[in-house]
């Protein structure tokens, strides 16, 4: 139960065209309400007068509970997921990559400068992924609060040419794959939240910890599961899997695609065909934001099958980051177990 003065804070934060809207209403709905009683002198006014609150004060109440949320943009899944998480029925969450959408390719529409003008925070992963974002943001002459993921980050240096956008073009932006990495993403959110919002700081770090413990069961999970595996060498589609790798000792002897829409050359392929040679593995790793054509090339070339792994998810069976990793888990114990 809400103590009186609670109820006197939440009220004093209503605008007050709203309050003499509400006001207007009910000086409506009482007149109404004495004319049926008037007319019909029974039971049936007060029926007539609770249909009718319902169907003006139920829209009334929703507008207002979704103004007070706390509108966040995230640029791709396991983040909408994680705002989600921490935020719970305090925000409002929308994700501005639709699903086998890549961000290395994203191309930003008018929906998406206005989704983000109307957000107060905007989540994304940073180190040149969302190359696109910083245009966006000043697009939108709005001054919103950003949260760049890979911030105070250890990041992987690539060393391919053109395969990332941006100003840090070196660093692999992918840390997401990493469960452990997450947990500093979460922690980066909380304090966010309970900063702009502090009079719900405490569900924000109540819901941060619950969620930093399932991802460290996750991450043990996968330990143990890798432990099994047969081989700890794979060839990628791209370079997505390399915070993984490190994490779980394993090792990507390969990409496919050096850079987004970069087919490989004869030459390249043909170091590809050698390490699936010698490495024994029989299968090609392809990516749902990406055409399979190149792999289901090499894997026929190859004698391999191709399996898809997923490094954004967003699709049935993968819609939140815990799904999406388990989902991932499963196709490389299939390959390497």
């Amino acid at each position: 139960m809400h103590s009186k003065q609670e109820t006197l804070n939440k009220l004093q934060k209503i605008p007050m065209c709203k309050i003499t809207g509400i006001l207007k209403i009910t000086h409506y709905l009482k007149s109404q309400v004495q004319y049926c009683i008037y007319c019909i002198k029974g039971k049936w006014a007060w029926t007539i007068f609770i249909f009718f609150s319902v169907q003006i004060f139920l829209p009334l109440y929703m507008s207002y509970a979704s103004e007070q949320k706390i509108k966040i943009v995230a640029s791709i899944v396991p983040l909408a997921d994680f705002a989600r998480q921490v935020g719970g029925d305090n925000v409002d969450v929308v994700l501005l990559l639709p699903p086998g959408a890549s961000p290395h390719t994203f191309e930003p529409t008018p929906k998406t400068i206005q989704e983000i003008s109307n957000a107060k925070i905007f989540i994304k992963i940073g180190a040149g992924l969302e190359f696109w974002a910083d245009k966006l943001i000043k697009a939108t002459d709005r001054d919103i609060t950003t949260i760049e993921s890979t911030e105070g980050i250890e990041l992987i240096q690539a060393y391919n040419q053109g395969h990332f956008h941006g100003k840090v073009q070196s660093a692999d932006p992918h840390i997401w794959l990493d469960p452990v990495i997450c947990i500093q993403i979460i922690k980066k959110i909380e304090k966010m939240l309970s900063r702009l919002d502090p009079a719900n700081s405490s569900i924000y770090k109540k819901n941060a910890s619950v969620y930093i413990k399932k991802l460290i069961d996750l991450d043990s999970e996968i330990l143990n599961r890798v432990k099994a595996f047969r081989t700890k060498e794979f060839i990628t589609f791209h370079s997505s899997w390399n915070y993984f790798s490190r994490r779980y000792g394993l090792s990507v002897t390969g990409v496919i695609e050096k850079g987004p829409g970069k087919e490989p050359t004869p030459k390249h392929l043909g170091k590809l065909l050698e390490e699936l040679k010698r490495t024994k593995m029989k299968v090609v790793f392809a990516e749902p934001q990406f055409s399979t054509k190149i792999a289901e090339a090499i894997a026929q070339e190859a004698g391999a099958q191709v399996l898809i792994l997923d490094p954004i998810g967003g699709s049935k069976g993968r819609k939140n980051y815990i799904d999406l990793m388990r989902y991932n888990l499963s196709i490389i114990e299939k390959a390497m177990k």
